[in-house]
């Protein structure tokens, strides 16, 4: 097995080929490895996407959705990579682009192993001149974090809650039911009547 770097810059890091299935990102330099997601990670995250991604579509939007798209926060560009759960640009994708450039909508699933490292991205991507909305939707209950850009470009102290009702992206003009996004989970309830 090759020796693990200890220290990397972006450019090294993006030429780096560690082999294997894991997904890696750069944080300070130092590479680490992701952890698999769980089942109901995956199944939240293809429900968020299908619902994006269905609403591009249904706008005719030249915006497009990415799933686990590599990142460079704006912060200490050189030293960092970070891999979100999806993100969506309105910028022109290129084929063999190492990274997606001008999102304006990034989204993490929050699981319980891997809190500190989310809300530690999700700092990083505050950073990114670009990204209006920063999206955390909850896996161990039904629950969306909201961090929306205010109109002077600072970043409000607190995210919004959203526990029931619609979840809104402004950033992409969508609007759906929290609840459509955990159908099929051990989370779903189904509609009081």
């Amino acid at each position: 097995a090759a020796k693990l770097p200890v220290y990397m810059s972006l450019d090294e890091f993006l030429a780096w080929n560690p082999g294997g299935h894991e997904t890696w990102q750069l944080v300070g330099r130092v590479p680490v490895a992701m952890a698999p997601a769980s089942t109901v990670h995956g199944k939240l995250l293809g429900r968020l996407a299908q619902a994006v991604e269905n609403h591009l579509d249904a706008q005719n939007s030249t915006c497009s959705l990415v799933i686990e798209p590599g990142v460079v926060p704006h912060l200490l560009a050189s030293h960092n990579y970070r891999v979100p759960d999806l993100a969506v640009t309105c910028a022109e994708i290129e084929a063999r682009q190492p990274t997606l450039t001008d999102p304006v909508l990034v989204a993490e699933i929050l699981s319980p192993s891997n809190q500190s490292e989310t809300w530690d991205n999700v700092l990083a991507y505050a950073t990114i001149p670009t990204v209006q909305e920063i999206l955390v939707l909850r896996s161990v209950f039904v629950g969306a974090d909201v961090l929306r850009r205010l109109p002077d470009g600072s970043w409000p102290k607190q995210a919004e809650q959203v526990r029931a009702g619609d979840l809104v992206l402004d950033s992409i003009g969508l609007r759906t039911p929290l609840m459509d996004l955990y159908r099929r989970t051990p989370l779903w309830r189904p509609p009081v009547s």
